[in-house]
């Protein structure tokens, strides 16, 4: 008996908690702020500041002035970033050394070198599918199923793997997600070696490399060196004079994997630039070694393929017309071939880069894709399509993987780093939810596979005129990755 009435008494008084209104966090019913860290309260996180703080002191540097008889300068936004604060007394000394500083641009900057040409004044249309009448939306499928008549649309599915990240893949140590990026990773490793491209004596260019964990594994796969062309012996791993990992990232990125093998003598060279403004035939170290190029890259999102493409492929905007590359005789193409290959790209005047011998790129984001950057403009226009309906189109591709979702559910990301932003999520979910009327979840999706195909096909018709040959690929299950094509091209023969 008692402990029934004592059961139904704390029942009673949950219940009662229940209907009163949430008490406030305050200071008086935190806990205490751990040792040695701030012990200023962050009203909005409601929680004390995680900031260590010198010896002796309570608050951090960001909180100084909180300190009892303190005699420091008052503390200001800084004029460069107001994310953070800088002490009055100390701002001409901060700005010499804060992060958000203008710095020189490297050499092999140059500004929108490969952002494609802007049409003058004219702002290019951005459409918005939740604002265009059912008749709007059903001309736009109709112009879609005209233009992909003709052209595959049907990806062929094909998962490699490389025996380099065998013991990784089998490891208990990793969780689902490092599982995931590493079958990726395996799978893209295999189609370069099947297309002959994973060997030495080349550049391997990784564009958006984040941490660098694709150009990481390419060096663990052709650490073993091979027997040298010319010589009987084979050259010294150490000296990695025949390899070189050239990694390309705009922002700045914790926990770098090239960073962990310098000591081993890894010939990693990481630039942080944007790939809009990097310009190759201007970077010191591939005009010294002339290696051939490799171009590599995992969920390129976007119009970042665009300007790796471009970046590539296209010739240097130096003002003349670079002279033809010798023609090449024609039957079956070998890996041996690859080495003795002539440039396909840069080999205009005044420039020493060694040819491009192909490219390994896993596409994703195709909605955000930009008619400026987007390298298929003429195979656009040769269909009669311009770029209100390329806009279009790049947001209907979100379909091929948001169509089976609920129309008031976002789109899944299998990378952070890819993710929207808030504002664009609400504008697909109020699209999605829209198109939802017209066109059942089925055929949605394969709607958004069709654009995704003829956004790809205009990549491949410029790599066509660029003189490769390309091929679309579903490298890993859907199950993986919801953006699982890669796009692979080699010089044609």
């Amino acid at each position: 008996m008692a402990t029934s009435f004592r059961t139904r008494t704390l029942s009673s008084a949950k219940e009662a908690n229940a209907h009163r209104a949430p008490e406030r966090l305050s200071v008086t019913n935190m806990a205490a702020p751990q040792s040695g860290t701030c012990n200023f309260f962050v009203q909005k996180k409601n929680r004390f500041c995680k900031m260590v703080t010198g010896r002796g002191k309570r608050f951090c540097g960001e909180h100084a002035t909180m300190e009892e008889g303190s005699a420091g300068s008052r503390r200001i936004a800084c004029p460069l970033d107001p994310k953070h604060t800088v002490a009055e007394d100390k701002l001409e000394k901060h700005l010499k050394k804060c992060n958000s500083r203008d710095r020189p641009k490297p050499v092999y900057y140059v500004e929108n070198i490969n952002a494609g040409q802007a049409d003058g004044d004219q702002k290019l249309p951005q459409v918005t599918l939740s604002e265009l009448s059912r008749a709007a939306l059903e001309s736009l499928v109709e112009k879609l199923k005209k233009a992909v008549e003709g052209l595959q649309s049907d990806v062929e599915e094909r998962t490699l793997s490389h025996p380099i990240l065998q013991e990784e893949l089998v490891n208990p140590k990793n969780g689902d997600s490092a599982h995931k990026h590493l079958k990726q990773q395996a799978s893209i490793l295999g189609h370069l070696q099947e297309l002959g491209l994973l060997r030495r004596g080349r550049c391997f260019v990784e564009f958006g490399a984040g941490r660098g964990k694709l150009s990481h594994w390419i060096h663990r796969a052709l650490k073993n060196p091979e027997p040298c062309p010319d010589q009987n012996t084979a050259k010294d791993p150490g000296s990695c004079e025949d390899l070189q990992l050239l990694l390309v990232e705009r922002s700045s990125t914790r926990f770098k994997v090239d960073g962990k093998n310098q000591d081993e003598g890894v010939p990693f060279e990481r630039l942080q630039v944007d790939i809009q403004h990097l310009d190759l035939s201007k970077v010191p170290l591939l005009r010294k070694k002339e290696l051939p190029l490799v171009g590599v890259g995992k969920h390129l999102c976007g119009a970042a393929t665009d300007l790796a493409l471009r970046c590539l492929l296209e010739k240097p905007r130096n003002g003349e017309d670079p002279e033809p590359p010798p023609k090449r005789l024609k039957g079956p193409r070998t890996e041996d071939d690859a080495e003795s290959d002539p440039p396909t790209s840069h080999s205009g005047p005044g420039t020493s880069l060694g040819p491009v011998l192909g490219l390994a790129v896993a596409l994703c984001c195709h909605h955000r894709c930009e008619w400026r950057h987007y390298v298929g403009q003429n195979f656009f226009l040769e269909r009669g399509l311009g770029p209100e309906e390329f806009s279009a189109f790049c947001r209907m591709s979100s379909w091929a993987t948001c169509g089976i979702r609920p129309a008031n559910q976002n789109c899944p990301s299998d990378d952070p780093t890819n993710q929207r932003g808030e504002e664009e999520e609400h504008e697909a979910a109020e699209e999605e939810q829209t198109a939802s009327g017209f066109w059942t979840a089925a055929e949605r999706e394969q709607l958004g596979r069709l654009c995704k195909v003829l956004i790809d096909s205009g990549r491949r018709d410029f790599l066509r005129t660029q003189g490769f040959s390309s091929k679309l690929t579903r490298y890993v299950d859907l199950a993986v990755t919801l953006e699982n094509v890669l796009l692979t091209a080699v010089p044609s023969s």
